[in-house]
């Protein structure tokens, strides 16, 4: 008898442990602010300046605009010349900050050497790896995609190359302070095989894994690198899509995602994408790989964004 109590005692204090973790970890996604906490001036503690890809518009504007409050300087990168300048004048107006703007196809391959030699004598505290794209607006199976070949080097070059070679041009000058942030953004729906989204939730999961074991390698250098995890942000991706209950403003985002820098080597960056991320990942994986809601998914987005094709 005495060993069945002992054995309902411990089974009963492992249900009350879970339990307290779990709620732990829900009180931590829903104030972040108070598990962790960041000084006043710690983005300016970084360094003097940020890079921020696909600076331009949407997310990338949101970061810099938001990094330039703080404190910092800021170069954008994009392939727009014109939106880049447009941006960066209203960045400068609003903070008084200096913004350098900097016009690249991340698309190619051949546009690293420039971009290097112009940050090579910037003190630069803050990486964000923002830009990205989708092989096609409404999402498709792999073999419908248009110019497929094409496609194939274009996602693959721009959501996981650009990250790549831009980590090797900022990093080194990071370790070598022994300080600095690297943000990789990568996608919730990347947490899961994603169906007619393949190619791109395929380039975004190499986000994830390639900035947590960046992470491990350079955590104890003083440098925090993590990848992001958004769902819906109202930006040219989403067909700019009025923010709703599914879709957040950029700006709202990327206020809420810093509060969650501390937080680990992935977040989701807000409370709503969390929750979303949760669900997600709890689903029956057979449901969300049946043909039926692949074609029901496919229906939605093209109503969601009002595409018509």
């Amino acid at each position: 008898m005495e060993v069945l109590e002992a054995f309902f005692v411990v089974i009963g204090a492992g249900v009350v442990l879970s339990f307290i973790l779990k709620t732990v970890s829900l009180l931590k996604v829903l104030f972040p602010k108070f598990w962790y906490p960041l000084p006043e001036d710690f983005f300016t503690s970084m360094g003097q300046w940020a890079v921020v890809t696909g600076g331009s518009e949407g997310l990338g504007r949101a970061y810099a605009f938001q990094l330039a409050q703080h404190g910092m300087n800021v170069v954008i990168i994009s392939r727009n010349i014109n939106k880049l300048k447009k941006t960066a004048e209203e960045i400068e107006n609003a903070t008084g900050k200096t913004v350098k703007v900097l016009a690249a196809d991340f698309s190619k391959d051949n546009i690293y050497e420039a971009i290097e030699n112009a940050l090579e004598d910037l003190d630069i505290g803050v990486l964000v790896n923002n830009v990205g794209m989708l092989p096609t607006m409404i999402p498709c199976k792999f073999l419908d995609t248009d110019c497929l070949e094409q496609r194939v080097d274009e996602v693959v070059n721009c959501n996981t190359k650009a990250m790549m070679q831009m980590c090797r041009i900022v990093l080194p000058g990071m370790e070598q302070r022994g300080k600095g942030v690297i943000l990789n953004v990568s996608s919730g729906i990347a947490v899961i095989p994603f169906p007619t989204y393949t190619l791109y939730t395929a380039t975004k999961a190499c986000v994830d894994t390639f900035s947590c074991g960046l992470q491990a390698e350079y955590k104890e250098k003083g440098i925090i690198i993590q990848a992001l995890s958004p769902f819906g942000i109202s930006t040219q991706m989403t067909n700019n899509t009025k923010p709703n209950h599914l879709i957040i403003a950029p700006e709202d985002f990327v206020k809420s995602s810093l509060a969650y820098l501390r937080a680990g080597d992935k977040t989701f960056g807000s409370i709503a994408f969390t929750f979303m991320g949760w669900l997600v990942q709890m689903l029956p994986i057979q449901y969300l790989h049946s043909e039926k809601m692949q074609q029901q998914l496919i229906q939605f987005v093209k109503e969601r964004t009002g595409i018509k094709t």
